[in-house]
């Protein structure tokens, strides 16, 4: 497809198990889509909140735009995250009855919007982050073999 990733958030794939991942729009404002476009965009620490039958990311750091004057927006503000009210209903439940986190892995753009990629995560343990790291390790050992093979 015709997507340009502009930001990932990798302590959340090294902090959690990821599962069920779905697609949301962003609820932005003119100066914060440019400075989206310029990369100037930070998901490290942003989480997902529910309030009413809403989806809201808080924490997801964007830059001021440089050419933006009076009406440039505030850096950390929450927006509103646009998904059918049947995913916000099962994102909701999932996180409150099953013990599940909402986390949001990558920024996109799609067609000249920008999209977030967000995920249902269960905190990983210490022994499951150091066994993680061992298959990726391993994995990238054969991959070494297998092109020095030829």
């Amino acid at each position: 497809m015709n997507q340009k990733t502009i930001a990932e958030n990798r302590k959340a794939r090294h902090e959690y198990e990821l599962f069920d991942r779905y697609e949301a729009g962003l609820s932005l404002k003119g100066t914060e889509i440019k400075s989206i476009r310029k990369g100037k965009v930070q998901l490290k620490d942003a989480y997902i909140s529910f309030y009413g039958n809403e989806a809201y990311i808080k924490g997801m750091h964007i830059s001021p735009y440089e050419f933006g004057n009076i009406f440039n927006h505030e850096e950390t503000r929450d927006r509103k995250l646009l998904l059918h009210k049947n995913e916000i209903r099962k994102l909701e439940q999932a996180a409150r009855l099953k013990g599940y986190t909402v986390v949001p892995t990558r920024i996109y753009l799609s067609k000249g919007l920008a999209k977030l990629e967000i995920a249902l995560a269960k905190g990983k343990n210490l022994h499951d982050k150091r066994e993680s790291q061992k298959k990726k390790d391993a994995q990238k050992e054969i991959q070494k073999a297998l092109k020095n093979q030829y």
